[in-house]
């Protein structure tokens, strides 16, 4: 079922054009990713279907009664209330009948009530009436779902007094979402909603919104989740969308297909194009020699013909992307720090307890850890800019380091671009001018005030400036927050290629695979080591995890034994550990295989029904369709067992 459809829409901001012929529609439960570059327009696009705004031209339309859920920008009244307050604010009219219904449960039981029973009667069935609205509204789900969506997303029951007020951003953006998701809408819009979200809060939302019966549709430059729960993607790219459905990564598939496709048919069209041209020249000269209206009135008919013709637009095979051209003055020694023995407190609060490791030269290391773990305090001690309690930090020989923290607010400044750039980098205007182009401040963007940057500008400009110091060690604090996913690549690129050293925080599981040699994981105040990138960090934890759990097990079981009993049963009861661990990982095999197999069916079953979209019969279509779902709801079921058991 349709529940939004949206028909060559035309919106502009004054006298720019962002989207021109946009045409698609939202289906009933379809999970939809919204992707483009930074100013393409994804915002607007959900303004306009939210009601948030209204579209200048086309036409939009929306299933009657529709429920869409959509907080964009934190309303002002949500900073006079408390974190529970703003999670069940869309159960406000839940909260209200349970207020009333609380009041009546008090009159009743009031000397004056008991006593009159007319009046108990009716309190009774006022009661009632209030009970019933309550539990049809789902009242008493209401605080499962609370609870349930909270810890999900982080949001610990301690702060639900909290006033709202008093959070930081990241923290009211995660209470926000949380109240949204709570409702659950039929719609729900998301804008980037991953920003301010560790691993754990990531993985949780992924298996939430694979869950979620409503539709989604998700503005995210984050691909790792858009492949994870997206079903459809829409592109938009020089204020058009494009279509394709399928996941991030088989968006990439096609597009590539479809460019090269349309390439092929620009070119041919343009060769008909050029003979044509050329029959109408050789015609009109063929009339001039030989005087005959003829050849004219043939000229004419194909130049008409010329002028009907749907020109195919030339596809542009690359488009430009920032070039984070890095590079360093100067290699370090090998050895590029070493830290031991840290320990660090805050108010009374171990954030690193004992905590060691070591970088090596030309290394591509990414931390990683829940919000809260301690990961920039390390980047900080590892930089000298606050000292440890305890331990030590050794940086080697001929080290310099580039340092991008996460939190650094762009400056309320009307100064420009180009001036701050100057200032900073030293350069006359016709270098930095060419600097700044690199990282896609073209013309008059180098005029623009730093207040008016968005957070993919100031972003890219902290980066051009960090560039030009040549460090031979990186420490990148978030370096993919706010870059659209064509900056992500190539700053992906350009660090892979880059021959220093880089240790990287980062949530952005698609970068972590892709550049990450080595992962470290911040827990309980140490740093543990692993080889690999994301993927691997994922199966070594999970076998680590069940491990812990069987020595645990194992360990409990010990103390009931007798003292006499113990020397008698520990060959029994390693063996036993030794058979729990190997049953356990033949079962995440299995489901690991069980798992490819239904991806790989699915895959099929997509590449069936695009062939038949060109021109199959419905009812081919339906039946393709119905194994889908089947599919889909067994390989949902494999994941969610899975997880279960990577979390043992």
């Amino acid at each position: 079922m349709t529940i939004v459809s949206i028909q060559e829409i035309k919106k502009y901001h004054a006298a720019n054009l962002i989207l021109d012929g946009v045409t698609f529609q939202i289906k009933a439960g379809e999970k939809v990713g919204l992707i483009g570059r930074n100013g393409s327009g994804k915002s607007t696009l959900l303004q306009l279907i939210a009601g948030h705004d209204h579209i200048d031209e086309g036409m939009l339309t929306i299933k009657r009664d529709l429920r869409i859920g959509y907080l964009p920008q934190i309303p002002a009244e949500f900073e006079a209330l408390t974190v529970y307050d703003v999670l069940a604010y869309g159960c406000r009219d839940l909260m209200l009948t349970k207020q009333e219904m609380t009041k009546i449960e008090q009159q009743m039981s009031s000397p004056e009530a008991v006593a009159n029973s007319e009046m108990m009667e009716q309190l009774l069935n006022a009661y009632a009436t209030m009970q019933e609205k309550f539990e049809r509204g789902g009242g008493y789900e209401m605080e499962s779902a609370i609870e349930q969506v909270a810890n999900g997303m982080q949001i610990k029951r301690g702060s639900y007094e909290r006033d709202f007020s008093t959070l930081s951003g990241g923290e009211k953006t995660r209470v926000v979402l949380a109240s949204q998701l709570v409702v659950a809408p039929d719609l729900l819009l998301l804008d980037e909603p991953t920003n301010h979200l560790d691993l754990k809060g990531m993985e949780w939302l992924e298996q939430f919104i694979k869950r979620y019966d409503g539709a989604c549709v998700i503005v995210s430059h984050d691909r790792y989740f858009l492949d994870a729960v997206g079903t459809k993607m829409i592109e938009l790219e020089d204020g058009e969308s494009q279509v394709y459905h399928c996941n991030y990564s088989g968006y990439i598939k096609e597009k590539e297909e479809r460019l090269l496709q349309q390439f092929a048919q620009y070119k041919e069209q343009q060769k008909i194009i050029k003979k044509m041209k050329e029959t109408i020249r050789q015609l009109e000269e063929w009339g001039r020699v030989a005087g005959d209206e003829k050849f004219f009135k043939r000229a004419t008919s194909i130049r008409k013909a010329l002028e009907r013709m749907e020109i195919v637009k030339r596809p542009i095979l690359e488009r430009k992307a920032a070039s984070f051209n890095l590079a360093s003055l100067d290699r370090s020694g090998r050895q590029v720090i070493v830290f031991e023995g840290l320990t660090k407190k805050f108010e009374g609060r171990t954030i690193l307890a004992q905590a060691e490791g070591s970088l090596l030269y030309g290394e591509k290391v990414v931390l990683l850890g829940e919000n809260g773990s301690g990961k920039t305090t390390l980047f900080k001690l590892l930089q000298g800019m606050i000292s440890p309690d305890e331990g030590q930090v050794e940086l080697g020989a001929r080290v310099e380091v580039g340092y991008l923290a996460q939190q650094e607010p762009v400056p309320d400044s009307k100064m420009t671009v180009l001036e701050f750039f100057r200032i900073e980098s030293g350069l006359e205007e016709g270098e930095a001018r060419n600097v700044l182009a690199k990282y896609l401040f073209y013309g008059a963007d180098v005029f623009k005030p730093l207040q008016m940057l968005s957070g993919g500008e100031w972003s890219r400009l902290r980066i051009a400036l960090l560039v030009r110091k040549k460090p031979n060690l990186l420490m990148l604090d978030e370096p993919t927050n706010h870059l659209d996913i064509a900056s992500r690549e190539a700053l992906e690129e350009a660090l892979d290629e880059f021959p220093g050293t880089v240790l990287a925080i980062s949530h952005d599981r698609y970068f972590i695979n892709r550049l990450a040699k080595r992962v470290w994981e911040m827990k309980a105040g140490t740093v543990s080591t692993y080889e690999g990138n994301y993927d691997d960090f994922k199966v070594k934890r999970a076998e680590l995890l069940a491990l812990e759990y069987t020595l645990a097990s194992n360990h409990e079981s010990h103390e009931h034994v007798m003292p006499a009993q113990r020397d008698n049963t520990k060959k029994t009861a390693a063996d036993e550990k030794s058979r729990q661990v190997r049953s356990h990982e033949r079962k995440l095999e299995q489901l690991e295989s069980e798992i490819a197999v239904l991806e790989k069916n699915i895959s099929c079953v997509d590449e069936e029904m695009l062939q038949l979209n060109q021109g199959g019969d419905a009812a081919q279509l339906e039946s393709l369709w119905r194994k889908k779902e089947e599919l889909q709801t067994n390989l949902d079921g494999c994941l969610e067992r899975w997880i279960e058991l990577s979390n043992d």
